[in-house]
């Protein structure tokens, strides 16, 4: 026994929960939006270390947009942060990196970061209309009696 008292319920459940604590599919987004970038990348590390520090931003670039979003799903508690910089990476990759990965890459990049910056760790779910009206109804109800 593990010394809890609730039986293994399996890895699924587990990453259930690990991913609803954290902005999962924005940083997923952005890992993604820097990974495309840098496979889109078409000049030869020869290449960009002989022109300079502008075609070292080519890969540095998307290098950082990939770590904003890996440690956006490891720490989620310095996420603005980490939000700011992958779009600030995003849109610096337009001009560095064959526009941004051929846009794919800035948008998913852009869109990661924006989703990111909205996520809130302790948010209340949302209530229907539908449910609104019905909880109006009932303690009117309640009232009325």
């Amino acid at each position: 026994m593990s010394g809890t008292d609730t039986p293994h319920q399996g890895w699924r459940p587990a990453f259930r929960g690990w991913r609803a604590r954290r902005p999962f599919l924005g940083g997923l987004l952005l890992t993604l939006g820097g990974g495309w970038i840098l496979l889109t990348e078409k000049a030869s590390l020869k290449v960009v270390v002989h022109v300079g520090m502008q075609g070292m931003a080519g890969y540095l670039l998307p290098v950082v947009m990939v770590l904003c979003g890996l440690l956006t799903l490891f720490s989620p508690s310095q996420r603005l942060f980490y939000s700011i910089l992958g779009m600030l990476c995003s849109l610096g990759s337009w001009v560095t990196s064959n526009l941004g990965g051929f846009f794919v890459g800035l948008a998913l990049g852009a869109v990661g970061s924006c989703m990111i910056f909205g996520w809130l760790p302790d948010q209340e779910p949302r209530v229907s209309r539908r449910q609104r009206k019905k909880q109006a109804r009932a303690t009117d109800a309640v009232q009325a009696q």
